[in-house]
């Protein structure tokens, strides 16, 4: 398909979209003022009636005051600052958000699920172009904006292909502005994806401009289709639904130091930790060789994280029995590097890692435990001269 004009490279984008399962809506036909309204306000950034809806869906032992209150609570978010909205909101779409509710004359507290993280079909996916919301200054319309049972996760910025002077940059400063005037619309995001026709980058809500990075495989490192564009390449590798639910579950982080900034995993990372955990799996099995295999990164290309994110997989999978996994590396600046990325992300690893200082101290974490824990060492301290 020819895509000479920003319009046919959106309607392109919505296509493929449709193609992957999406639900597509022109924003025009589903806003506040139309016959068949999905939205409640200008101002408002979900899709109330899905989101209504799926809640119920998802939560059918539940009564409707719970789902009202958590739906409530997800559109108050209290924190001080964007970031940490994002941050306090995620941690409820991924694993619930708790409530306090009367039933039957007495108190009882629940999490409500607001998405389904282990069955991606059991959600609704919708992607919604022209989405026009009340700015700070004026009306601002993100060109496609997609949605997980009507709440809003990807936001696509799309610069004319064949205007010179509208490049992908042009795309990441639209980002920014809408960062700041219509801020709403960035309490759950997951990221933005900013296009010009030549590239196709994926950026984190905290992603200064060099962090926007190219999404470059659908399935695997070898899947990197000639002649398909890079937006189109983007979407089918990171937006499937299935992916896209995994992504959202595994590859999530944020790191507090004199900021908090949000990190989502690169496609070698997506793709390659997947790759690792099933044959982690495979060799795990009772007839398996027990032999997980390696996983090679080039210098730079984020070891630290991609290991974060395998222990976090491996750490909440069934079949893993809540395994104890032991780090080792071999030199005291690396065990300290992956020892402080680790411990940043004990909401993702469901625990707080342990730093052996010694071979019996590191004999000590290891017999106190029947199960669960990650603990840091050195090669060294396997070594018999060791103390």
């Amino acid at each position: 398909m020819p895509i000479v004009t920003e319009d046919t490279y959106e309607q392109h984008a919505l296509a493929t979209l449709a193609e992957l399962g999406y639900e597509v809506l022109h924003g025009p036909d589903i806003a506040p003022d139309c016959d068949t309204p999905l939205r409640m306000s200008w101002d408002g950034a979900y899709l109330d009636a899905v989101l209504v809806d799926q809640v119920v869906r998802l939560n059918p032992d539940l009564p409707r005051q719970a789902v009202d209150e958590a739906i409530a609570a997800l559109k108050q978010a209290d924190a001080i600052d964007l970031v940490s909205r994002n941050r306090k909101v995620y941690k409820w779409l991924r694993d619930g958000l708790k409530v306090t509710f009367q039933l039957g004359g007495e108190e009882r507290t629940e999490f409500v699920r607001l998405i389904d993280v282990t069955k991606p079909s059991a959600n609704r996916f919708h992607a919604v172009n022209q989405f026009t919301l009340r700015g700070s200054k004026q009306p601002r319309r993100p060109d496609i904006v997609l949605f997980v049972n009507g709440i809003p996760l990807l936001v696509f910025e799309l610069k004319n292909p064949v205007d010179v002077n509208a490049d992908v940059w042009a795309a990441w400063r639209q980002i920014q502005t809408y960062k700041e005037e219509i801020p709403q619309l960035f309490e759950t995001n997951l990221a933005c994806v900013i296009s010009d026709g030549e590239e196709a980058r994926l950026g984190s809500l905290t992603a200064p401009r060099e962090w926007y990075l190219r999404w470059r495989v659908i399935e695997n490192e070898q899947d990197r289709p000639k002649g398909m564009l890079p937006l189109e390449i983007l979407i089918r590798g990171l937006c499937r639904q299935d992916y896209l639910i995994e992504y959202f579950r595994d590859f999530v982080l944020f790191q507090a130091e004199k900021h908090t900034s949000k990190i989502i995993a690169q496609y070698h990372q997506f793709h390659g930790v997947r790759a690792a955990v099933t044959r982690t799996l495979e060799a795990a099995q009772p007839a398996g060789d027990k032999k997980g295999g390696v996983f090679w990164h080039t210098q730079g290309s984020g070891k630290s994280l991609s290991a974060t994110f395998y222990a976090g997989i491996l750490m909440e999978h069934p079949q893993m029995k809540n395994p104890t996994i032991v780090v080792v590396t071999d030199r005291n600046d690396l065990d300290g590097q992956l020892f402080r990325t680790f411990g940043q992300a004990s909401d993702l690893l469901g625990e707080v890692p342990e730093q052996a200082e010694s071979r019996e101290d590191l004999k000590r974490l290891l017999d106190q435990r029947a199960s669960g824990g990650i603990i840091f060492t050195t090669i060294q301290k396997f070594s018999p001269d060791e103390r």
